[in-house]
């Protein structure tokens, strides 16, 4: 069985050392949900490298954007590694998760040295409003 956590990060162009330090900790040292001793979830890939990145547009993008599907992540453990890295321009961060059966991405970014949600702050994803959630 596993569990799902897409997640997406933006970063102004300098902050690459630390979002690469991120992927590397997701793959090798991240903590699983349920078996903390089992140890990496994952990885990002980025989004926006290369001559013809895959975004639509005629410019080329002006931030770093990397995305992954994490198995088994321990949202909280991601949370605090992504606190505290050293980002060169923390304000530019911007941290999505989604969690398995949830609808929205939460939306995290650093501010005053502290990571904090955004939005939504407390989506009800059993609203009907929201639709029902796609269940293969």
């Amino acid at each position: 069985m596993s569990w799902v956590t897409n997640m997406m990060l933006s970063t102004a162009m300098e902050d690459w050392e630390a979002a690469e330090t991120l992927s590397e900790w997701l793959r090798t040292e991240a903590p699983r949900r349920y078996d903390p001793a089992a140890l990496g979830c994952g990885y990002l890939r980025r989004l926006t490298e290369g001559a013809d990145p895959p975004w639509g547009g005629w410019k080329s993008p002006e931030c770093a954007v990397w995305a992954g599907t994490l198995n088994h992540a321990d949202p909280a453990a991601v949370l605090d590694r992504v606190r505290r890295l050293p980002w060169r321009a923390p304000h530019a961060v911007q941290l999505f998760l989604m969690d398995q059966e949830q609808l929205f991405f939460r939306v995290w970014m650093m501010r005053e040295g502290e990571l904090r949600q955004y939005a939504p702050e407390r989506p009800d994803e059993e609203d009907p409003a929201f639709g029902r959630p796609y269940h293969p």
